[in-house]
């Protein structure tokens, strides 16, 4: 016979256990990076010279007269961004040509100069207002390969790009992203000199302290590059990322160089990512609407069904999506373009309205306690979860719809402020009073889409996590119908 103050003993112990959040595991995201994941889907503009040029990437000689739209209208692009999904909008403030779009400081080749708002105006201000009064984010783009400027190259260049940078981040309220990529030095046209200009790009931007910064300066701005500190490249500018994806990486130098910076990095491995890599650092998958950045009259924007299969590959692995805006010699986007991107938004919208879950009994294998139940997988909410005890390392979850629903897509999401747990898990319907095997999966993360092969119509689903390296969590379950 079990002695009382043992019964109590043991029901005190497992209250507070029941209480007790799983221990952290891997790397974890920053506040910062917790609310890029928010986001999810976003906007890259490129609108410089290079624009009515017909260009992809300007040269630096454009006179700057040649910037002219004859109806800048920053309100249209934003409403087609916000009507297509996007939470967030990065401005190309500078491209590779040098032509800054606001009135710096720091180089005369900037927007003063051009008939745009007959000299005063201030593109990078204009679209940011417009980003705040549609209820989006914002963030810059200002690269640091700069084919106008007579001094890149030479040791002085480094604090006019570093000026530039503390311009942007000082005059156009918090971002949500300072945006990076790998373009080092080549032909330019450098002040009139017409010629090829190399860095060693491993020092000559001194990135260490010029993110230093961006950290001082704009502390909720997410970092973006091949190599991080925050988001990483994806590696491709196809809009997807691994069917096994993890948030985690550790950037390291390509075969024969000697140091991992923009335009140098570990390539292969950055669809994937590198399951318990140093830093919590997710993809970015960037892909143009159009076949190029820059807008081009023979070009049509991609299909909203396109659109949906790279939300499901890059959002849906736990990455961003970021689309690349292209704005004609109007101002504006094509109405092509305002099309697909309104179609798309609503496909996205009118397919995860509906959780065909939401009123379903869920059971479990095992679970934590009250506070960590399944009824929290269905509350809609990030910030709850549900999680096993800490020696359960594989359990199942039964998912009751009560009727017999028709879908084709299931959402799964960790909590992620815990770390990245999960490495295998089965999904399973039950289908002529048998279960049947829909689905094989690996990563999780922030959010996993599975689209099934067809539509199935069932009453139940089950999840089994096969394999993780320490307890699991999980925030979120959905059972969604493609929206035609």
């Amino acid at each position: 016979m079990m002695k009382p103050i043992l019964i109590l003993f043991l029901f005190l112990t497992t209250a507070i256990y029941a209480q007790t959040p799983p221990k952290l595991y891997g790397a974890i995201p920053s506040k910062r990076q917790l609310a890029w994941h928010d986001i999810e889907v976003y906007g890259l503009i490129h609108f410089t010279p290079t624009t009515f040029e017909n260009k992809e990437w300007g040269f630096g000689d454009a006179d700057p007269k040649t910037f002219n739209p004859t109806d800048f209208n920053a309100d249209q692009i934003i409403k087609a961004a916000k009507a297509g999904g996007l939470k967030g909008i990065i401005l190309v403030a500078k491209h590779h040509d040098g032509f800054a779009l606001w009135p710096t400081k720091t180089t005369d080749y900037n927007i003063s100069k051009s008939p745009f708002r007959a000299g005063k105006g201030n593109l990078v201000k204009e679209v940011e207002q417009a980003v705040r009064k549609n209820g989006l984010k914002f963030g810059v783009y200002c690269s640091p390969w700069d084919r106008n400027n007579a001094l890149y190259g030479t040791d002085k260049y480094l604090a006019i790009y570093q000026a530039q940078l503390k311009e942007l981040y000082s005059n156009f309220g918090e971002l949500f992203m300072s945006w990076h990529d790998g373009a080092n030095g080549g032909d330019g046209y450098y002040g009139g000199a017409k010629e090829k200009r190399s860095i060693d790009n491993t020092t000559y931007y001194d990135w260490k302290n010029t993110w230093a910064i961006t950290r001082n300066m704009q502390p909720m701005a997410n970092i973006f590059s091949d190599i991080g500190l925050d988001i990483r490249w994806v590696g491709n500018e196809d809009g997807h990322a691994a069917p096994t994806s993890w948030a985690t990486f550790t950037p390291m130098a390509p075969d024969g160089k000697n140091e991992a910076v923009p335009g140098q990095a570990n390539y292969p491995q950055s669809p994937e990512g590198i399951r318990n890599g140093k830093f919590w650092m997710p993809a970015e998958c960037d892909v143009p609407l159009r076949k190029g950045w820059f807008y081009h009259a023979n070009e049509k924007p991609k299909t909203p069904e396109t659109l949906f299969d790279l939300y499901l590959k890059s959002v849906g692995r736990g990455a961003g999506l970021d689309l690349g805006l292209a704005p004609d010699t109007r101002g504006q986007l094509h109405e092509d373009d305002v099309a697909a991107l309104k179609t798309f938004g609503d496909m996205v919208k009118h397919t995860f309205e509906n959780n065909l879950a939401k009123n379903a009994q869920i059971k479990t294998s095992n679970s934590r306690g009250k506070k960590y139940d399944v009824t929290t997988l269905l509350d809609g909410k990030r910030e709850s979860y549900w999680a096993t005890q800490d020696n359960i390392h594989q359990a199942s979850l039964e998912v009751d719809l009560k009727t017999a629903k028709t879908f084709d897509i299931i959402s799964l999401q960790e909590y992620i402020p815990l770390g990245q747990r999960i490495e295998a898990y089965t999904i399973e319907v039950f289908d002529n009073n048998a279960w049947k095997k829909v689905y094989d999966g690996t990563s999780i993360g922030a959010k996993r889409l599975i689209k099934l092969d067809s539509p199935v119509t069932s009453n139940k689903v089950k999840i089994t996590i096969t394999k993780s390296p320490v307890c699991i969590t999980l925030s979120e379950i959905g059972i969604y119908k493609k929206a035609v």
